[in-house]
């Protein structure tokens, strides 16, 4: 069985954020939701957990950072073509998020944008051309 991975976000309203969510491409898993938290399911390994804060705070004693002041994480999703980063960010964007809050990455064997969630949470989109890969990328040595 593959690895998944499993991203706990807290959210500050739970049907905003999923509604979010799912604008963008992820599927609500009602098995692993209720009136506290949303499964959003974006592949076979890849879920966020969207949670009330109420419901985040079972499971840490820290408080939690306001992600549009402070910044711990970054999360990216693969995409499968440059076109399809686009309209993701698009749909974040028409779903209430902000689109390229960090600057492009455009190379040209990757290319890749960002988008903010409703409460903040930054996310980057990226294709990237394995193939085309050189053996040391001129982006490594930033």
């Amino acid at each position: 069985m593959p690895r998944m991975i499993f991203l706990n976000l807290p959210v500050t309203d739970l049907k905003r954020a999923t509604a979010f969510y799912e604008a963008i491409g992820a599927t609500r898993n009602p098995q692993f939701s209720d009136d506290t938290a949303s499964c959003m399911v974006f592949s076979e390994t890849i879920y966020a957990m969207l949670t009330t804060h109420d419901k985040f705070r079972q499971f840490t004693p820290k408080p939690i950072a306001d992600a549009k002041t402070s910044n711990q994480a970054l999360f990216c999703l693969s995409a499968d073509s440059r076109n399809e980063v686009d309209d993701i960010v698009g749909k974040a964007e028409a779903a209430g998020g902000v689109a390229d809050p960090s600057p492009k990455d455009e190379y040209s064997f990757m290319y890749g944008r960002s988008f903010e969630d409703p409460d903040g949470h930054m996310w980057g989109v990226n294709w990237l051309d394995m193939a085309a890969v050189p053996p040391k990328p001129a982006m490594a040595n930033a």
